[in-house]
């Protein structure tokens, strides 16, 4: 669960510290006091995009900070360890995030810094946050299949993998054979070109690497003359008698007069021996290096040529000699296709059958899979419903195949493959009975919506492990009765994780377990929000707010007193 959080200059809040407890927490208070502003500090921790907008004003950056504590076998500990993040399950996992006024954002974990990529990952194992205009997902039947694979994912998604490996394959091939099938007059002509140049390039017999190692000799051919004054004029300087000879002196004299001084001569005695050793390895060296020195015109002629040769076709074919010849397997193959493009046609288009079948087959399972998921999700749906006030709606997941004159043959008619299988979603509702079941985008109200999209989440939540599930505001265009059955339901959903609110409405404000009011104040002439944890007697005037306006009058105070102690024993009845 989450069990900190700490926000600094982010839009009108300037220091934020909040503690969390288990359960069901609501966050209340007057419209624009900043309630979303919290829903947003927690959407970047779980890595949703920030901008330099969202720094407070006057402050150089926002910076958010997120302690979690989390269960053992907790999926989020593999990922974290995927990622090459040091976490330990007995310690509580910390996110910290923040943004520059120049928009630059970072973000670690643990201490740890990572990319906002990494973070989401992360984030999505931590945070499933449904946003006010998140229920409108409902009115995109496009989006409703990635609904359905979601909620069977467990047997879906192997169904998916084994799809998706035949359609790759089939891919492959089919662009390969159409790219065949599309070859003309203008391949022709490419072919004479490929041959022309494969002729041009192998008659070169480039070796990888040549051009480096003839750049090395044409340079030591052309200052061979100085090299052998150079290397000469050094050794005869060495081997002469201001070099070994003197030296050798100089070792004589000092072995004369060493019995003498043996602490102070002999060192001295032993570099000069030590240094004339080495200078006659270096002289010798020298010289059989001077001997290898080679005067050779008609050489260097030849390495000129053949360097001016690779230059032609640096410019023609490739950046250097690894490039050519790389271009010239390219093209050896492209010259092999053209060449036998009839039989390699019918080879792929074979092929090609084969794969698409495989493909289809494997689409046909997925799509029985999906059929199976569609019904119990649609049956988990109306029974959720049921607690929403919504218990005479009907609802079907409706899966069909995507029709496409264009596509691939499919039992007598033509179907659009993608990446995701042959299927499209939809969701249909029949709110009464009798009515026919229809698309939600042109039957559902905002209410129902709301509802429906909550029965979504509530049966997710059951699935993904999740730990912290907010809601802003999912209680929109519901009032009464049903807003009485939203509550009840995010209670109950908050005994598996943690559930967070913003709401309106008392009914919903009234069940939870922990409660906090956020509101403007001015302090020093600037606007600030503030968190306050309610006790009880703050949470009975924040209700008698959000039940009379305004104004709280003993009638309003006593009525949410009554509302508190209904909602503690409807809680018990749970």
């Amino acid at each position: 669960m989450l069990v900190h959080l700490s926000i600094r200059n982010l839009a009108v809040v300037e220091a934020v510290d909040v503690t969390f407890d288990r359960g069901f927490h609501v966050l209340t208070g007057e419209t624009g006091a900043g309630k979303s502003i919290i829903i947003d500090a927690l959407g970047l921790i779980s890595g949703g995009r920030g901008s330099a907008d969202l720094i407070r004003y006057g402050c150089d950056k926002a910076e958010m900070e997120a302690a979690f504590e989390l269960k053992e076998h907790h999926p989020v500990w593999g990922t974290l360890t995927k990622l090459g993040i040091s976490a330990d399950p007995g310690e509580a996992l910390i996110i910290r995030r923040e943004i520059s006024a120049q928009g630059k954002s970072s973000a670690r974990i643990n201490g740890q810094l990572v990319n906002l990529s990494m973070l989401r990952e992360v984030g999505e194992s931590l945070i499933n946050l449904h946003g006010q205009h998140e229920h409108q997902t409902l009115l995109h039947p496009e989006r409703h299949l990635k609904l359905l694979d979601a909620f069977g994912s467990e047997d879906i998604d192997a169904a998916k993998t084994r799809y998706q490996a035949a359609y790759s394959a089939f891919q492959q091939v089919d662009k390969e054979w159409r790219e065949l099938q599309s070859t003309s007059q203008q391949a022709l002509q490419m072919l004479d070109l490929y041959r022309f140049q494969l002729e041009e390039i192998a008659a070169a017999a480039l070796k990888p690497g040549e051009d480096e190692w003839l750049a090395e000799e044409k340079v030591k051919l052309s200052h061979s003359e100085k090299m052998m004054d150079s290397v000469s004029g050094a050794y005869e300087l060495l081997y002469g008698p201001q070099g070994l000879e003197a030296i050798a002196k100089a070792v004589s004299r000092l072995e004369d007069v060493a019995d003498y001084d043996q602490k102070g001569i002999t060192p001295l005695l032993e570099q000069l021996q030590s240094a004339y050793y080495l200078l006659e390895d270096a002289s010798f060296a020298l010289r059989d290096y001077r001997d290898r020195i080679e005067f050779n015109p008609e050489r260097l002629e030849e390495v000129e040529e053949r360097l001016d040769l690779i230059s032609t076709l640096r410019r023609k074919y490739g950046d250097d000699v690894k490039g050519i010849l790389q271009y010239y397997e390219q093209i050896s193959r492209d010259t092999e296709m053209l060449e036998n493009k009839d039989e390699r046609l019918e080879k792929l288009s074979a092929e090609r059958e084969q794969l698409l079948e495989a493909a289809l087959r494997e689409a046909a399972v997925l799509s029985n899979v999906r059929q199976q998921k569609a019904d119990q999700l649609a049956q988990l749906i109306e029974g959720e419903l049921q607690d929403l006030q919504m218990g005479r709606t009907s609802i079907e997941v409706k899966l069909d195949r995507t029709w496409d004159p264009g596509g691939v043959e499919w039992e007598g008619r033509r179907v659009r493959l993608g990446k995701h299988g042959m299927d499209q979603a939809e969701f249909l509702i029949s709110p009464n009975p009798g009515e026919p079941l229809r698309s939600l985008s042109k039957i559902a109200s905002g209410g129902e919506l709301s509802r429906i999209m909550l029965a979504l989440k509530s049966i997710f939540a059951r699935h993904d492990e999740v730990p912290v599930l907010i809601f802003d505001e999912v209680d929109t265009g519901v009032s009464g009765r049903a807003a009485q059955s939203i509550a009840e339901k995010l209670y109950r959903l908050s005994s598996t994780c943690q559930v967070f609110s913003i709401t309106h409405l008392p009914q919903v404000a009234c069940m939870a377990d922990q409660q906090y009011l956020i509101e403007k104040i001015v302090a020093d002439g600037r606007t600030m929000t503030r968190v306050e944890h309610l006790g009880e007697n703050g949470r009975i005037n924040e209700l008698a707010r959000m039940l009379g306006g305004v104004e709280i009058t003993d009638r309003t105070r006593h009525h949410a007193q009554e509302m508190l102690k209904l909602a503690e024993a409807q809680k018990g009845a749970n």
